[in-house]
């Protein structure tokens, strides 16, 4: 399986030319009955040696994070060396894994790896430098030293970028970046703030429409969705979903509890069409998938509400199973009809449709 970014190297390399690469994507299109950014195309797996060796990966950097915390055990926060060692080890390993054998899957969890590995050794380092607790009482400095790594991580998440080029970086030093932010904000307002969960909800909600925002404008870039910008694209509106969801279903109240009313299960599921709308619109499904939990216990709840008590959650099921494969079968003259009604240069902006 070779991806669009491959036929683009391909191309470069001089080993096809490029009607030849237009080609062989209008046939597999044909054969799919789907122009590929209908197909929302991404690569994770291309055969079982990516998951022989994320297992391998996934082993190692476990035994070097423990490896850290035998050399240095900070009770204060996480070790300084452990993260160091996690660090150091996914880049190594992305040297030969990520830059020489391109594989996907493995390159996501290096990635991974190293911000994390990078994220909470500089966190155990400084929380080591301040010698304080980050416990209660010390709620401004924890938040203080939380920002500091962030930012500091979303820095080696760019040099990460620059040296392999994972489609996934981009979005881990936004969420770096926003979790930066958003930190520092809670540090100036004052963590004791009894509104700090609504504070927190209206921040988290802000900071993912602006990450879809900065997604919008990678997808922009690629209209096709035949470079790598696609792929980043795909990573940052998986980020921006839940970060919008999950405070408007907050807000709703749909998570406080059993027993949430009828006119909050109806405002979910109103909200959930207007998720279906824009993502049929700017063809991202992230949207559907991460406010998909919360429909599914607003529905539950609507049909226990009605009677249906002991087949409430397979009736769920049912529709919401149905509603989304009909939903995939039909997706691209859906969405036609979506586009259709958008005005002209907003049109020419999004993805071609069929």
């Amino acid at each position: 399986m070779y991806s669009q970014e491959d036929l683009n190297s391909a191309v470069a390399a001089g080993a096809i030319s490029a009607e030849a690469a237009n080609a062989l994507r209008a046939h597999v299109a044909a054969e799919r009955d789907a122009v590929p950014a209908d197909a929302e195309h991404f690569r994770l797996i291309t055969g079982f040696n990516d998951i022989f060796v994320s297992i391998g990966v996934i082993i190692l950097l476990m035994a070097m994070g423990a490896i850290g915390d035998a050399i240095w055990s900070n009770n204060d926060g996480p070790s300084p060396v452990s993260g160091a060692l996690v660090a150091a080890t996914a880049w190594m390993l992305a040297e030969f894994f990520t830059a020489k054998r391109r594989m996907a899957l493995p390159s996501i969890l290096l990635l991974l790896g190293f911000v994390g590995g990078t994220f909470f050794g500089l966190l155990g380092l400084a929380v080591t430098i301040a010698g304080v607790n980050t416990g209660p009482g010390n709620e401004v400095l924890a938040t203080l030293l939380v920002s500091l790594s962030g930012l500091l991580t979303a820095g080696a998440a760019y040099i990460h970028w620059k040296r392999f080029m994972v489609p996934i970086t981009i979005a881990a030093g936004t969420a770096a970046i926003a979790g930066t932010v958003i930190a520092l904000i809670v540090a100036v307002i004052g963590p004791r703030n009894p509104n700090m969960e609504t504070i927190i909800l209206s921040l988290v909600f802000v900071a993912g429409l602006v990450i879809f925002a900065f997604a919008m404008r990678w997808d922009m870039s690629d209209p096709r969705r035949e470079t790598r910008r696609s792929d980043v694209a795909f990573w940052l509106h998986l980020l921006a979903a839940p970060m919008i969801a999950h405070p408007v279903f907050a807000m709703i109240g749909v998570i406080d509890g059993d027993n949430i009313g009828v006119g909050a299960a109806v405002g979910v599921l109103a909200v959930y069409i207007a998720f279906g709308i824009v993502a049929l619109a700017v063809d991202r499904r992230a949207l559907l998938v991460s406010a998909l939990a919360y429909v599914l216990f607003a529905l539950t709840f609507l049909f226990r509400e009605f009677g249906a008590v002991e087949l409430s959650f397979a009736l769920t099921a049912l529709v919401i199973g149905s509603a989304l494969l009909t939903l995939s079968a039909l997706w691209t003259p859906i969405r036609r009809s979506v586009v259709k009604g958008l005005p002209t240069d907003m049109q020419a902006r999004l993805p071609a449709t069929a």
